[in-house]
């Protein structure tokens, strides 16, 4: 019995090592970033009590080299920074979206399994609050439409804040002391 457990192991040891090698694949995939250039690369941006920039503006999308097949759908790249220009009011950078209008002035839709274009302000630092005179840097990176790629289809991009002013006033307080003894 003992004799066949050893053949039967010795048999699944070979068969394992043997059979199991994987098989050499065929020439390795080469992926390239196609990159659009936004012109102007930069804009200046305001809206109410928010002016700003935004800046280093690019579509990329990832192929396949040689066939040109899409592997990674073309994304908008880029900077938006952002300044609180109101003298009393502070805001709280809610959120924003951006829309890609065509040559008509409607907006060009995102294919239907992508997201919005949308962008969501950073809490951390308490980046969303802007009292007067501060800024704010965010990052762009949102979906692009592949329609929009299409020669003089995009005519401009439309960013949309959403922001919450707020009275911001900056008082003093004097109020008389003693101190022991005197």
């Amino acid at each position: 019995m003992w004799k066949w457990v050893g053949v039967l192991m010795m048999t699944m040891v070979v068969w394992m090592t043997l059979g199991c090698t994987q098989q050499p694949s065929g020439p390795a995939v080469v992926i390239e970033d196609k990159v659009y250039t936004v012109t102007p690369a930069e804009v200046k941006v305001k809206a109410g009590i928010v002016t700003g920039e935004v800046t280093e503006m690019k579509v990329t999308e990832r192929v396949e080299k040689g066939s040109g097949t899409i592997v990674a759908p073309a994304k908008l790249t880029g900077t938006l920074k952002l300044k609180n220009v109101s003298k009393d009011q502070a805001i709280r950078l809610v959120g924003g979206k951006i829309l890609y209008i065509d040559a008509k002035g409607q907006p060009i839709t995102i294919e239907a399994t992508r997201t919005e274009p949308a962008i969501k302000f950073t809490t951390y630092g308490a980046a969303e609050r802007l009292d007067p005179g501060q800024d704010a840097t965010q990052k762009l990176d949102v979906d692009f439409p592949a329609e929009a790629l299409k020669a003089k289809k995009l005519k401009e991009i439309r960013l949309e804040l959403v922001y919450i002013p707020s009275p911001y006033k900056e008082e003093s307080v004097n109020f008389t002391v003693a101190i022991g003894g005197q």
